[in-house]
């Protein structure tokens, strides 16, 4: 599981998932058995050791109080990652959305919304599955008519709304266009314009995104086995 907080990276995995030579891409790494966190810990790229759900709560709550704008990453390595992620979810009110990487003769679609590119997605509607709700809102908000491939990852975030903590959960899948005669942007969404573009073309627009979406497009660059765009 991987949470967006103020689109820092909150990385929850299982202690043995974590390789040797993964520890020397952290700038500081903390062993919670013998440590508590503290604020200053939370610096540049940061590994936590033997995680507990206690002790993810304490760094929730400090990076919440004031988010440390040195922070880049977190990664949590835990025993115990299923108790750790459902004690995270019941502290916020989890809303479920989908969307997708949609494709067409090579290219992607992407839009400009707020002056930051992002991919189309949305809530989900009452009783409604992720993959209808990902086909309606590509076609809500960009016009253009896909199917579903194959999902890519699902990403988490945190936000408040009306004094709430909210926490999106969102299904990413990758899809096809079978119809973009209608494209135009959905204006009462903020999206200005939609543009398609080539696997090289997305590194420079994607300097100008969120690290959500970098995280989708790199994701599915893995399951389609690119290495790099170059």
């Amino acid at each position: 599981m991987i949470i967006f907080f103020d689109d820092r990276p909150f990385r929850i995995i299982k202690t043995k998932q974590l390789s040797v030579a993964e520890t020397s891409k952290f700038d500081e790494i903390y062993d919670l058995r013998l440590e508590k966190p503290q604020k200053e810990s939370l610096i540049g790229h940061v590994l936590f050791l033997n995680g507990t759900a206690a002790a993810a709560i304490q760094i929730i709550s400090l990076m919440e109080k004031s988010f440390p704008q040195s922070l880049l990453s977190v990664t949590f390595a835990t025993r115990e990652k299923e108790e750790v992620e459902e004690k995270i979810k019941s502290l916020y009110k989890v809303i479920k959305a989908s969307g997708g990487v949609v494709a067409k003769e090579g290219k992607w679609l992407f839009m400009f919304r707020r002056k930051i590119w992002d991919l189309p997605k949305g809530k989900l509607d009452k009783g409604e599955d992720s993959q209808k709700a990902a086909i309606r809102e590509i076609e809500e908000e960009t016009g253009v008519k896909v199917t579903i491939e194959d999902k890519i990852c699902t990403t988490w975030h945190t936000y408040t709304f009306n004094n709430s903590r909210i926490l999106k959960r969102t299904k990413w899948y990758m899809c096809t266009c079978i119809d973009d005669s209608h494209i135009q942007p959905q204006a009462e969404e903020q999206i200005e314009k939609l543009e398609w573009y080539s696997l090289a073309e997305c590194n420079k627009i994607l300097i100008n995104s969120y690290s959500s979406i970098r995280y989708v497009v790199d994701s599915l660059k893995k399951i389609k086995g690119i290495k790099e765009m170059k």
